[in-house]
């Protein structure tokens, strides 16, 4: 008899709002996403959303979005968008964002960027959870480098978010890379394309210090 396959549609959409920009929507929902998670069965996901849940919850809204701002917007080697990793800025990072694009397009839902990239990972994990679980997953996986380098950054920096991507790799097959080589090793070779820009390798981006999103 063939199993049945994990259902990680409450750690997907859990993890998309944790990782979102926090904000009221986010701290009036925080209990209601510790009880989804109190339902769900108990995995090393779920416990690592409830400790970044907690913290969440520990923390006034000012200092979490300055947090978060600190984490993601001025550190690249921590950036959510997942194509930053494995494309950079070359011209194939374009035809990318469009296939993301075009596997929300074809789930037959509407959904709205806000503005964002398509491959921001708070938006492919809501993807995953709401619209298509298939399709979203496949993105996720298709991504496993950049997440596990993300996953490993945070964790570097003794980040509460560490527990987010935690959370999300442990959805995927198989186990996380223990180290950054190992990770470096899913992403395969990097672009050679380059617009206007030094020849970009997202396995030579800083692991601390770094003033910028590229």
């Amino acid at each position: 008899m063939r199993r049945r396959a994990p259902d990680h549609r409450v750690v997907h959409q859990v993890a998309s709002w944790c990782l979102d920009y926090p904000d009221q929507g986010l701290v009036d929902r925080l209990p209601l996403l510790r009880d989804a998670l109190a339902e769900a069965p108990a995995s090393p996901s779920v416990e690592a959303l409830l400790r970044l849940v907690d913290h969440l919850t520990s923390r006034p809204l000012e200092d979490l979005q300055r947090e978060y701002v600190d984490t993601f917007d001025l550190h690249r080697h921590c950036t959510l968008y997942l194509s930053y990793w494995t494309d950079g800025d070359t011209r194939r990072r374009g035809e990318v964002l469009g296939r993301f694009k075009a596997a929300y397009r074809a789930s037959g839902f509407l959904v709205d960027t806000h503005g964002e990239l398509p491959d921001h990972l708070p938006m492919v994990l809501e993807f995953a959870a709401v619209a298509d679980p298939v399709a979203g997953t496949a993105l996720l996986q298709d991504y496993r480098a950049s997440l596990e380098l993300v996953r490993l950054a945070l964790l570097d920096r003794g980040s509460p978010y560490a527990d987010g991507l935690v959370a999300v790799c442990a959805t995927l097959p198989g186990a996380s890379p223990s180290d950054r080589a190992a990770a470096m090793a899913l992403a395969g070779p990097p672009p050679t394309e380059q617009v206007g820009l030094e020849p970009f390798d997202p396995r030579l981006l800083p692991l601390a210090g770094d003033g910028g999103r590229g």
